[in-house]
């Protein structure tokens, strides 16, 4: 399947998971990823302990910021938080993939450069975990069927599973991209992650973003663990 960004650099595509408890721990991971990674995502964790803040010198420094917030609330609140995201300079912004909450965040970053991305069934949920949220069919049923709402909408992007990125690919088009955590390479623990893929076969599915934290963040040598997931996106955008 093509990805909607096949001019976007192999390093650049491999978005590391600051899912980490300090500042301090994420300064020092990103110096010892240096030039490997350009792009970083922000979200709960290391956001409430100062990851707003440390976003700005991410940003400064060149580097690229996923804030993965994941918003949903009453429309007016939605619209002011991304008004302030927009000014902060990140790159992609997730909200929930709820109607109302899909379109503030789309008026408030109209004419930015903030991507906004929907998020549709975690990539922690299977088919089990869907059914006890309450919803109807199961999980590829509802990323379906959520995607399809988003990109009427008017969404940017969509995060999905790797496993729905083939099936998605035609429903959001080329225009629209498809951000992928869930992310393991061959050997790796799949953690509490249920819907999982390695890198080079979830961009071989369609997937424009890569989103990997435990297989780089807690290894012994973080910059060869990315330096090997960048080669494996590499060849996988070349085959």
């Amino acid at each position: 399947m093509t990805a909607a960004s096949p001019d976007v650099a192999p390093r650049e595509r491999v978005i590391v998971a600051l899912d980490l408890p300090s500042v301090a721990v994420a300064e020092k991971l990103v110096g010892q990823l240096g030039d490997s990674i350009v792009f970083y995502k922000i979200g709960y964790q290391l956001g409430y302990a100062g990851g707003l803040s440390f976003a700005q010198d991410l940003i400064k420094s060149g580097k690229k910021v996923f804030f993965d917030l994941k918003l949903h609330d009453i429309g007016n609140t939605v619209n002011k938080g991304v008004e302030s995201i927009v000014n902060s300079g990140a790159t992609f912004l997730t909200v929930h993939a709820y109607p109302q909450t899909m379109t503030a965040a789309l008026d408030a970053a109209r004419g930015s450069k903030l991507k906004i991305l929907a998020v549709t069934i975690l990539t922690s949920y299977n088919d089990s975990d869907v059914t006890e949220a309450g919803y109807t069919g199961n999980a590829r049923d509802q990323v379906k069927a959520k995607s399809e709402q988003a990109c009427a909408l008017g969404i940017d992007g969509i995060v999905c599973s790797a496993e729905e990125s083939e099936m998605l690919r035609p429903i959001v088009g080329a225009g629209r991209l498809l951000v992928t955590p869930g992310i393991r390479p061959a050997g790796a623990e799949s953690g509490d992650q249920k819907r999982i893929m390695t890198p080079a076969a979830a961009i071989r599915a369609g997937s424009d973003y890569l989103v990997v934290g435990r297989p780089i963040t807690s290894v012994a040598d973080p910059k060869a663990a990315a330096d090997a997931i960048v080669r494996e996106v590499s060849e996988a955008t070349k085959a």
